[in-house]
């Protein structure tokens, strides 16, 4: 589906006016704001209505009718029902905010260390070892491949022909 931002309005007329042309092209082309980056941190990416433009916490949507339900035969008066609405958003709201003043900057910086420390780790250590496995694989491979046919092989092939004389009748008594 479409937004509107794209739709345009073109007029098309016979006339040869050279005047309009350039409004007929800002009209056709209009300028779009890009998508806001993780990569680079800008001042738009901060200012963005949508802080979760990936849906990365659609989960975390609760209201208050997602919490607290009256069944229709038990029923408290309207104006209670209103203002423990009001309150159960107001206490999510409020707490939500002073927990993130309080505790978003060291989490966000303890977060960001985290995943320098892994991207580190996983460069300098992990892919370096996977490296060296691929390249040390082939010759483990046929050793081990070798091990298995001359001491398991024998062992499950006589225990298979062992095995393969039994047989089993059930029957209901």
């Amino acid at each position: 589906m479409m937004s509107d931002e794209y739709l345009v309005d073109c007029k098309i007329s016979d006339d040869d006016d050279d005047s309009d042309d350039e409004e007929d092209v800002q009209k056709i082309q209009p300028s779009l704001t890009p998508p806001p980056q993780f990569s680079s941190i800008s001042q738009s990416s901060f200012t963005n209505e949508s802080r979760d433009p990936y849906g990365v916490n659609n989960h975390l949507k609760v209201d208050f009718s997602d919490v607290l339900a009256e069944p229709a035969s038990t029923r408290s008066y309207d104006r209670v029902w209103v203002y423990s609405g009001i309150g159960f958003e107001s206490a999510r709201i409020w707490s939500y905010r002073c927990l993130t003043a309080v505790c978003a900057v060291p989490v966000s910086c303890l977060s960001g260390c985290l995943f320098a420390l892994l991207a580190c780790l996983h460069i300098w250590c992990v892919m370096p070892c996977v490296q060296v496995c691929h390249t040390c694989l082939p010759c483990v491979r046929s050793l081990w491949m070798s091990l298995v046919n001359i001491f398991l092989m024998p062992l499950c092939e006589s225990a298979a022909r062992c095995c393969s004389g039994v047989y089993i009748l059930l029957s209901k008594e």
